[in-house]
């Protein structure tokens, strides 16, 4: 992904609701997987979603101090149960009918329904004359 110019935003190592977690914890989760990605791929990440999107006043400032810039969804796809996928037609249905400027999209790689219809969203998402960027 770093490779092909993809953005890696840190998550977490172990995907914990970082608002239930100590300052000091918290940090230590970020900062494990930011030094991570770092040591292996020498790669510095500079953007950060909150697992879950369960956040608070105070875990917005450690991701700050941290020098990360906080990103948020505004469509996310209840797709994150390899157990319980959703159906392709819907789920490309319901992906790509609300699509507006300035999405940010939360789909979920353990997805197998996502892997399967991703190339088809992006076509149709480009055919209602939207791009996708790297700018945030």
């Amino acid at each position: 992904m770093i490779d092909e110019g993809h953005i890696v935003g840190n998550h977490t190592w172990h995907h914990y609701s970082v608002d239930e977690l100590d300052v000091q914890s918290a940090k230590e989760e970020i900062a494990y997987l930011h030094n991570y990605i770092e040591n292996e791929f020498n790669y510095t990440m500079s953007y950060f979603r909150f697992p879950k999107g369960e956040f608070s006043e105070q875990s917005l400032k450690i991701v700050q101090d941290m020098n990360y810039k906080s990103v948020f969804w505004s469509w996310a796809y209840s797709d994150w149960d390899p157990e319980n996928q959703p159906e392709e037609t819907k789920a490309f249905t319901d992906i790509c009918e609300g699509t507006h400027n300035g999405e940010i999209l939360l789909l979920h790689a353990v997805s197998k329904t996502n892997a399967d219809i991703l190339g088809k969203v992006i076509d149709d998402i480009i055919k209602q004359g939207y791009s996708f960027t790297t700018e945030i």
